[in-house]
């Protein structure tokens, strides 16, 4: 068997092999830059309009003033404490933009100053919003790059994520769904890099003469305090973080547990283990135990500013004596806000109220019932009748472009045995699979429940885009390709850049037809009908 440096088999080097650091050098980032920048455009320019409050801004923006204000949640025309079924990490973010440009809001006759300067208050409560959905992008680019090994494909998929509808709207409205996105996709992007670092680790071992069939620690690679999985720990902080948004964080952390397990059984296998299974669940499960200790921890300190107070909602006994809370020090905060998160709990597994534009999660990949945010048929658009109008909606040949590459990447990854495959599928599911058992109960949802399922979804289409360019690795110890086959395969990627060339192309005049719909911007009511592709079910 050919061997590489060190006396390692080529294969298992190949196989232990991570991104080529050439990808990130200047031109690399250069690229990203360019597509970051295109996306911070398309997201901050014009931000402050429509004027007021839209769809769900009317809730999470006064509860963001009330925590910068107050350090709770507070309803300032009863003036008491807000009684809100979400977490407040997504309102401090929210509350940071209000903090730092202006908050005003007539209802409450509140009209307070920004304290680096003073804008249009709707720049303010959308401002954290549009910096998540930017740096949602930059992530992506960066992810896509290391797990395609394609600065190209990295950039593809930064490039699409900007480029959608959906996207955007969320970006540009201080809604909480922009936030558990970026979070769990940070969370994604750590593991990614936990993966990476784990197997330069058992490289270097192997290298150093490490001997994996040995049992116990001598077959295992020398660990420091430098070798712990410092990016996994990260992942829990993250996920956290998402869960500290909306709790449907929480159907992340399971899959991407998974995930890690998966990965190191991958890595010891390669590395020779003779008990890959039994030895990764041994030493990776202390980790990820800290890992969910850190999530919880994280998840309890967004709580900061209703646990050091007494305003907060449901927070002392005495003000709610027909509910079961305690005053008792430390405990007894402890006590109300399990309370608290029971009496939440049972708002969310009862909504089942009939909404105007709730769908199922069967309709999401489809567009069947998109979520008007804003609309208005007043202004001068120099005809008869008006419209303006932010709609909910991915760009249509992207999202029609979902569920045909998930079957690809399901084919694909089976006949290829690739991990990226496998990391996208069980990230989606997560996204996508527990709201259809919610479905089952007649609740009540909407198409931004998707939203932490859309970076994978891109990334499934940038994968089968990379197989359309590029044909399959050739086996290790395969016969070198002759000057035909190679002639073949640069055919191949000409062919297959111009096909992957030509779909982000009209994704972008895609986007470009629809961009009036996405950030309300006033036109004739002939043309914003035509925008209505499919009838009553847009509208």
């Amino acid at each position: 068997m050919a061997t590489g440096g060190g006396g390692v088999p080529v294969i298992v080097r190949r196989r232990l092999a991570t991104v080529d650091a050439r990808l990130d050098g200047g031109h690399a980032w250069l690229a990203t830059m360019v597509v970051v920048a295109i996306a911070a455009i398309l997201r901050f320019v014009g931000l402050s309009g429509p004027k007021g409050k839209i769809f769900d801004e009317t809730y999470y923006a006064k509860d963001a003033y009330g925590l910068i204000d107050r350090g709770v949640e507070w309803n300032y025309k009863d003036n008491g404490p807000s009684y809100v079924v979400h977490p407040p990490l997504g309102k401090w973010l929210i509350g940071l933009g209000e903090w730092a440009f202006g908050y005003q809001d007539a209802e409450s006759k509140i009209s307070v100053p920004g304290h680096l300067m003073t804008t249009a208050p709707e720049f303010g409560w959308r401002f954290a919003a549009a910096v998540a959905g930017t740096l949602s992008v930059l992530l992506l680019v960066r992810i896509g790059r290391r797990m395609f090994r394609s600065t190209t494909l990295g950039c593809t998929a930064g490039l699409l994520l900007a480029l959608d509808g959906f996207h955007l709207v969320l970006s540009r409205s201080a809604i909480l769904d922009i936030f558990l996105l970026l979070f769990v996709l940070s969370a994604f992007g750590a593991l990614v890099l936990d993966r990476d670092a784990r197997r330069r680790r058992w490289a270097r071992a192997l290298d150093a003469g490490l001997d994996p069939s040995r049992p116990g620690r001598a077959g295992r690679p020398a660990s420091t305090w430098r070798d712990w999985p410092w990016w996994r720990l990260l992942a829990g902080v993250l996920l956290g973080c998402a869960c500290a948004v909306k709790w449907s964080g929480l159907y992340f952390v399971p899959a991407f547990a998974l995930l890690v397990i998966l990965w190191e059984v991958g890595v010891r296998r390669s590395a020779g283990v003779r008990h890959p299974w039994r030895d990764a669940i041994l030493d990776e499960l202390p980790w990820l135990l800290l890992a969910g200790v850190l999530m919880v921890g994280t998840y309890l300190a967004t709580w900061s500013g209703w646990l050091l107070s007494d305003d907060g909602y449901y927070r002392l006994a005495s003000r709610y004596p027909n509910a079961p809370l305690s005053d008792t020090p430390f405990i007894g905060a402890l006590n109300n806000l399990w309370e608290y998160h029971k009496a939440a709990y049972g708002f969310h597994t009862h909504l089942d109220e009939p909404h105007k534009y709730q769908s199922w999660p069967w309709q999401w990949l489809l567009l069947g019932r998109p979520v008007a945010f804003y609309w208005s048929g007043d202004g001068n658009c120099g005809a008869a009748q008006c419209a303006s109008e932010v709609l909910l909606l991915g760009t249509p040949l992207l999202w029609w472009s979902f569920l045909p590459a998930l079957a690809a990447l399901a084919w694909l990854g089976l006949a290829r045995r690739d991990w990226r495959a496998g990391a996208i599928l069980l990230s989606v599911a997560a996204g996508l699979l527990p709201w259809f058992w919610f479905a089952l109960d007649g609740r009540t949802m909407f198409s931004f429940y998707a939203a932490p399922a859309l970076p994978f979804l891109v990334l499934a289409v940038v994968y089968v885009l990379g197989a359309i360019i590029s044909p399959a690795p050739a086996p290790v110890g395969a016969t070198a390709a002759g000057p035909a086959s190679e002639q073949d395969a640069s055919d191949r990627r000409l062919v297959g850049g111009i096909i992957a060339g030509a779909y982000v192309l009209l994704v972008a005049l895609c986007f470009g037809y629809f961009y009036p719909i996405f950030v309300g911007r006033l036109m004739p009511y002939a043309d914003w009908s035509a925008r209505m592709w499919l009838d009553g079910r847009w509208i």
